[in-house]
C-alpha cells in the first residue's frame, strides 16, 4: 500500500463572528491556510492524502475546541503547538449586500504569532512540531497572511523550512494573500514576499493583491508583473475572468475560463477553497489546466453559501468527483 503524501499548512486560524455588530452574530472559525486545510482534506479523503495544520493555540477551552473542530474535518492536529497563556485570535465579518465582506480582527497577541518563538526559560530555540516533520513532508503551504502575523525571527524560520524542503525535492506552495494592515510597510512586505516567491514551486497569485502589494498603476501591470515572477509553476487569479497558469518553468500561459454563478452570497474563502482544488488534483497527478477548472469549480460553489467553511453536503458532489 503506498504511503500518503504528507501534507502541511501552516498559518492562523481564528474565532470567527459574522453578523453585524451589536447585533446577532454566528460564532465559527477561519483564517486563510485554515480554510485551505480544510477543503484540502475534504477533498483529500480516502484518495492518499494526509493533510496537518501547523499553527500556535493556547491551553484554554476555546483552543480546544478548535482542535476537536479540524480533527471532525479530518485535518491532523500533530503539528499543532500549544502555547500556555496564549489564545486564538478573533475578527469578525460584516457581508453587504452585494456579498463584499469587510474584517474587524483582534489578533495581536494571538499564540500562532508564538509558534516559533523560544520558550521562556530556554537558553536555544526547540524545534516546533512542524520543523521536527519537515523530513516527512511531500508539500509544505503558506500564505502572505502566514508571514505578515510572525515576527522577524519567526518568518526567518519558515523561509529556511521552505528552502530546505524545496532543496530535497518537495513541494512549496505560497499564496500571496495580502493584507496591508498586518505588515508596518509595504518595503518589509515586499522583501518578504520576494523571499517567498524564490522559495516556492508554485504559486497561487490574487492579481488585485499583487497589484496592492507593488502599488501599481492597474491590474493589467499587476498580470504582467506577476507572470515575471520567479516561481516556477505560477497561477494568477483575476476574480470572475479566467484563471491564467503556468505549470512549470518555460512552458506556455494558459487560460481557464471560472465558472458564472446566479449570485453571489459571499466572496470568503473563494481563493482558499481554490487553492484547496487546485492543489488537491495537482498532488493526485492531475495537470495544471484540469487543477484550476477544479479550483475554479470549488470557489464558485463555495461564494454562494455564507461563511468561510460551507457544508460539506453543499460539496458533495465535488467530493465524489475523481482527478482525471
Amino acid at each position: 500500500m503506498t504511503a500518503a503524501l504528507q501534507v502541511a499548512l501552516f498559518g492562523e486560524c481564528m474565532l470567527e463572528l459574522q453578523g453585524q455588530a451589536f447585533g446577532a452574530m454566528r460564532q465559527t472559525f477561519g483564517g486563510d491556510t485554515l480554510n485551505t486545510a480544510v477543503y484540502l482534506a475534504r477533498l483529500a479523503g480516502g484518495r492518499g492524502l494526509d493533510v496537518m495544520y501547523a499553527t500556535g493555540l493556547g491551553d484554554d477551552s476555546l483552543s480546544d475546541g478548535l482542535l476537536q473542530r479540524w480533527q471532525a474535518e479530518g485535518v491532523s492536529t500533530r503539528l499543532v503547538r500549544r502555547i500556555p497563556g496564549r489564545m486564538p485570535g478573533l475578527y469578525l465579518i460584516e457581508v453587504d449586500e452585494r456579498g463584499e465582506r469587510r474584517f474587524s480582527y483582534w489578533r495581536d497577541t494571538s499564540a500562532a504569532k508564538a509558534y516559533f518563538e523560544t520558550p521562556p526559560g530556554n537558553t536555544s530555540p526547540d524545534n516546533t512540531p512542524l520543523e521536527d516533520a519537515a523530513g516527512r513532508l511531500h508539500a509544505l503551504y503558506f500564505s502572505g497572511i502566514s508571514l505578515a502575523i510572525l515576527p522577524p525571527e519567526g518568518r526567518a524560520r519558515l523561509f529556511a523550512l521552505a528552502q530546505a524542503l524545496r532543496k530535497r525535492g518537495a513541494q512549496v506552495v505560497f499564496d500571496n494573500n495580502y493584507r496591508p494592515r498586518l505588515w508596518p510597510d509595504p518595503v518589509q512586505a515586499r522583501d518578504s514576499y520576494a523571499r517567498a516567491f524564490e522559495l516556492a514551486s508554485l504559486a497561487l497569485v490574487t492579481a488585485d493583491d499583487h497589484q496592492a502589494l507593488h502599488q501599481l498603476p492597474s491590474l493589467e501591470a499587476a498580470i504582467v508583473a506577476a507572470q515575471a515572477l520567479p516561481t516556477p509553476e505560477l497561477v494568477i487569479k483575476r476574480g470572475a475572468e479566467p484563471t491564467l497558469l503556468r505549470g512549470g518553468a518555460g512552458e506556455p500561459w494558459q487560460s481557464v475560463a471560472t465558472e458564472p454563478v446566479p449570485r453571489v452570497v459571499d466572496t470568503t474563502a473563494a481563493g482558499d477553497s481554490f487553492a484547496a482544488g487546485y492543489l488537491a488534483r495537482r498532488l493526485l497527478g492531475a495537470g495544471s489546466a484540469e487543477a484550476a477548472a477544479f479550483g475554479n469549480r470549488l470557489a464558485a460553489r463555495v461564494i454562494q453559501h455564507p461563511g468561510a467553511l460551507i457544508e460539506p453536503q453543499a460539496m458533495q458532489d465535488l467530493l465524489a468527483d475523481e482527478p482525471g
